[in-house]
């Protein structure tokens, strides 16, 4: 079979959970939507289901998954719901949903509801994605205190550059979020991933880790907290063919590389951008072979890539291939030299087949 894979340490994913609580020095929710970021949402929920405070998802779609998998824990939807029909499935599998809108806070309040509903309630502090505006968000909040379709509200933005330390973008929200719900005694919840990392003084009662769940850094640097992440998914391959090739060759598509010395040891590597390996990864990206640093060399293809294997002559058809996670290049770091964000990397993911392990 293709060698092709994904490791998934389920061990360093508790880890990185753990982080994040202690962190937050409250609850966390732990954001498993796009499929865990290319993780595995069930496996990945299941691993955490014993200590997570609850599960973030995107939409039912994804909630309802966790629940038929036997995740009994809260499970919120980020998204809200679509439509009003939805409220039926949120309360009968007892979900957690965002309120972004006025016409959310309308629909809830003509929902005949079999049990009261958790609400999310989303203010608009600067993102412009979703939100209310400061006054709507005001005005739903008296609105929803008051219905018995509503058993409790927690208060919620979205940080848009939490990941820049040095912008004032997060602190005119956090000022903005603060000044809006002023009187509000309900919970709050501020932090992403950069928002805990980067930004202790703006923790609020619940905390929403996503990327740093699965162990990137959502910073250029390293800093006390980040240091401490351990990487959950390793993606590896083998090498496949070995090609000995004389000076002035190019190699791959494009002619992007074209070698030099007198004898190049180029090695085919079961591993493409259809794998979710950067199709643009420059010449010289550093890939592990054996335990050695090598380097790519060439245009990634589809399904296969080639190393520069000149200076590890013990490596061979069948050696073992590291693309990124433990003992490989740090999924961040490899993301900013690829030119893509760690973000778009793990969740694009997709076709090659993971294998789990639980470590300690």
């Amino acid at each position: 079979m293709r060698p092709a894979h994904a490791l998934i340490d389920l061990g360093a994913l508790r880890h990185n959970y753990r982080l994040a609580r202690r962190i937050a020095g409250g609850k966390a929710l732990a954001v498993v939507k796009a499929d865990a970021y290319g993780h595995g949402a069930v496996r990945c929920a299941q691993a955490l289901d014993a200590e997570a405070d609850g599960f973030a998802v995107a939409c039912i779609e994804e909630a309802l998954e966790l629940r038929q998998a036997g995740i009994r824990a809260p499970i919120l939807l980020l998204e809200g719901f679509f439509d009003n029909e939805e409220l039926g499935l949120i309360a009968e599998h007892d979900l957690w949903t965002v309120v972004a809108t006025p016409a959310q806070v309308q629909a809830i309040a003509a929902f005949n509801s079999p049990r009261p509903l958790r609400v999310w309630l989303k203010m608009d502090s600067g993102m412009h994605r979703l939100g209310l505006t400061p006054e709507d968000f005001r005005a739903a909040w008296l609105r929803l205190h008051g219905l018995p379709q509503v058993a409790s509200i927690v208060l919620m933005t979205h940080l848009a550059r939490a990941d820049e330390l040095d912008n004032s973008r997060t602190d005119e929200q956090a000022v903005a979020f603060a000044l809006a719900s002023r009187g509000m005694q309900t919970e709050t919840s501020l932090c992403n991933s950069p928002g805990l990392l980067g930004w202790p003084a703006l923790h609020g009662d619940w905390a929403r880790p996503g990327l740093m769940l699965y162990g990137a850094n959502p910073f250029p640097e390293h800093n006390a907290f980040t240091a401490q992440l351990r990487p959950v998914m390793s993606l590896r391959s083998k090498i496949i063919a070995v090609r000995e090739l004389g000076p002035d060759e190019p190699v791959g598509y494009g002619a992007r590389f074209v070698t030099e010395r007198p004898t190049t040891r180029i090695g085919v590597v079961a591993m493409g951008y259809a794998d979710g390996y950067p199709q643009f990864a420059p010449n010289g990206t550093p890939v592990w072979v054996d335990g050695r640093e090598c380097a790519l060399a060439g245009r990634v293809s589809m399904d296969m890539l080639t190393v520069d294997l000149s200076d590890h002559p013990s490596a061979g058809v069948g050696s073992t291939v590291h693309l990124w996670g433990d003992a490989a290049p740090d999924t961040s770091a490899l993301a900013t030299q690829c030119g893509v964000s760690a973000y778009q990397m793990l969740c694009g993911v997709k076709r090659v087949p993971r294998r789990y392990i639980d470590g300690a």
